[in-house]
């Protein structure tokens, strides 16, 4: 991973916030494909690479200045599980950010994250949103370890951990950071309310004890993603009273049925936009949408950051 710099200007202390893209999976689905079984996205990484590199395309056309690369469900296990030999598993793994980095060199400006979904992702049974892991603190290090590697060696600008429910999990992967010290990592969770992230600790605690990767130049910021809007302004002050930047990429609203498999729920009304806009003041340099999010919510928040000055 290149880190020497970042281009066009550094992710943690930038000038102005930054848009994260939509979800991948929701544009996926939209372009009419099925992503059911385990490795959800992930599958298409080896089956169709074209239809995700041209989901990248069009959320850095709609204004994303990061793009996620599709790594969030994008396990060894998983893809063995299927049939395809560990070489070519982590071959697909790498390919998620080389897919990325393709779409921006193409459009001509951005950043791209590598994307870190948590266990939960792997396990594809709802976990993501409980913590409830069959794994303590050191089998997370242990299970997240090859990918990690693989991941920040990758040549992303940096790394999203994405959709953590757990503090034993952020810890698994702060120490992976530590490992690697040229990584420019975030960490985003999964929360049950406004105020504690899924296992039931207050998110404030979880940023101040990630506080140390700061100082080290390793943290880009701590927040949420697929939350619900309504919770994102509590849980950006609570990052922000810990003196951290944050990262905020919410989903629709709609709530994830796990046994069913579906979403539920009305999204929220309110304007994706100019909820964004208030997310920015309280604290996030980082904003864009999750699950049920799309190119249309990306471009109201490039245009709503705008029109506030803060673009």
């Amino acid at each position: 991973m290149d880190r020497g710099s970042m281009v066009p200007e550094r992710a943690d202390r930038p000038e102005r916030p930054l848009v994260v893209d939509g979800g991948l999976a929701t544009r996926l689905e939209a372009y009419g494909r099925d992503l059911g079984g385990g490795l959800w996205s992930a599958r298409l990484l080896a089956e169709e690479p074209e239809l995700i590199a041209r989901v990248h395309r069009d959320y850095f056309e709609a204004g994303a200045d990061v793009a996620i690369a599709a790594g969030y469900q994008a396990s060894v296990a998983g893809f063995v599980s299927l049939g395809y030999s560990r070489r070519r598993a982590l071959e697909a793994i790498a390919r998620s950010v080389e897919l990325a980095i393709g779409e921006r060199d193409a459009f001509g400006s951005g950043l791209v994250a590598a994307g870190v979904g948590p266990y939960g992702a792997a396990r594809a049974d709802g976990s993501e949103y409980t913590g409830d892991y069959d794994l303590d603190e050191e089998g997370l290090y242990r299970w997240h370890r090859e990918r990690w590697n693989v991941l920040t060696d990758s040549g992303a600008d940096m790394v999203a951990c994405e959709t953590l429910p757990s503090l034993a999990e952020a810890r698994a992967l702060a120490r992976l950071t530590s490992e690697t010290p040229g990584a420019r990592v975030w960490f985003s969770f999964s929360c049950s309310d406004g105020e504690r992230i899924s296992d039931g600790t207050p998110l404030r605690e979880v940023a101040a004890e990630l506080a140390p990767l700061r100082e080290s130049g390793r943290l880009v910021a701590v927040g949420v993603n697929c939350v619900p809007p309504r919770h994102v302004p509590s849980l950006v002050r609570a990052v922000a009273s810990a003196g951290l930047p944050a990262v905020a990429y919410p989903n629709s609203g709609e709530g994830w049925d796990a046994a069913r498999g579906v979403w539920t729920g009305p999204g929220e009304t309110e304007d994706f936009g100019e909820a964004a806009v208030s997310w920015c003041r309280e604290g996030a340099v980082l904003v864009g949408g999750c699950c049920r999010t799309g190119p249309g919510h990306v471009r109201a928040v490039r245009e709503a950051l705008e029109e506030a000055g803060l673009r």
